[in-house]
């Protein structure tokens, strides 16, 4: 049977991801040139956990769709989440991701913006497939503003660098509140998860607006969740689990990571914390003295509570969906997000 109850999280992105991937690469190769196929493939072959898609499938299914009319705005979900990763790791200067070059570090500067650009126009080529191409289009483009100014307050949550980015410079926070990190995280994460769960009950004929309104509030909040333990990870995680450094978010300056905002309430302005976060060059050592520091503190405990609040408000938003194998899917998912180490 599809989807059945007992498929660990994990192993059910895999195979909702493997079911979009061709469907991608269609959109992504309809009108490119043949030379340029390699650049525009690459993000998506990098891989990825697809966990937008499958949470588009799995809406779909929740409320007495199938998986196959969901397609194209699974599709165009995942496409807008490389858009978004191409566009970040340029203006971050990341070199790598899921280790591997980032586009730009791979092809250049030039190339990693054509090839977003070309995958902006690949979601609109997927919306028009769907069931009311004008209301996909129109909850996209607000999603993708979203996602644009919550990456503008993330840049500028940013504690030290872009020194030759004068509106950086002039609006820069050097305080934070968490109504504000909320804010940002509500933008840059939750708002295409909560299109990603959107998107599949609106490819579905007939929905009502009660289930709409529901798969809404899980997807907004499970994405919030979703950021705040990436969050944790980037600070608690294993390297030999995530494949990356611990504490990158401190080595960029960030303070719009929630457990770093949590420390520093408790460890104030004359902290190692605060002196390395505002430093233009950091050290490995420096972000380690910085985590060794943190974990005196509450922070985990606070985040971690903050993480399940989230979860918790998600699982309540799904019991306006009828039982069934998939909403039971999408609680699976809800719970593996507040457990996840990678």
């Amino acid at each position: 049977m599809e989807g059945a109850a007992t498929v660990n999280p994990l192993d059910l992105l895999v195979e909702y991801g493997k079911r979009v991937d061709p469907v991608m690469e269609k959109y992504l190769l309809s009108n490119a040139h043949p030379d340029f196929a390699e650049a525009v493939l690459y993000p998506i072959k990098m891989g990825g956990k697809r966990v937008r898609p499958a949470l588009t499938l799995l809406s779909a299914l929740a409320v007495g769709g199938n998986a196959e009319e969901a397609y194209p705005a699974a599709a165009g979900v995942e496409l807008a989440h490389n858009y978004s990763l191409i566009l970040d790791d340029i203006i971050d200067h990341s070199e790598v991701r899921r280790g591997m070059p980032t586009v730009w570090k791979k092809y250049g500067l030039s190339t990693a913006i054509l090839v977003a650009v070309h995958y902006r126009e690949s979601i609109s080529e997927a919306l028009n497939d769907t069931r009311d191409p004008e209301a996909f289009h129109e909850e996209m483009a607000r999603v993708i503003k979203l996602l644009t100014d919550g990456e503008r307050l993330d840049i500028l949550f940013e504690q030290a660098g872009r020194e030759d980015e004068p509106y950086v410079l002039s609006k820069r926070y050097r305080k934070l509140k968490l109504e504000e990190y909320l804010e940002m995280v509500e933008k840059k994460t939750g708002a295409l998860i909560e299109a990603s769960c959107f998107f599949g009950g609106l490819s579905v004929e007939g929905v009502d607006d009660e289930a709409l309104t529901a798969l809404r509030s899980y997807g907004k909040n499970v994405g919030i969740a979703f950021q705040i333990s990436d969050d944790i990870i980037d600070i608690f995680g294993e390297e030999g689990k995530t494949g990356k450094k611990v504490g990158g978010d401190i080595k960029e300056h960030k303070l719009g990571n929630i457990v770093v905002l949590l420390a520093l309430d408790e460890l104030g302005e004359d902290s190692v914390l605060s002196r390395v976060l505002r430093k233009n060059e950091v050290s490995w050592e420096e972000v380690s003295a910085a985590i060794n520091e943190i974990k005196k503190t509450n922070a985990y405990r606070r985040a971690d509570s903050l993480r399940k609040s989230y979860v918790d408000a998600a699982l309540k938003a799904l019991e306006k969906l009828p039982d069934s194998p998939y909403r039971r899917m999408l609680e699976s998912l809800a719970i593996f997000i507040e457990r996840r180490e990678f």
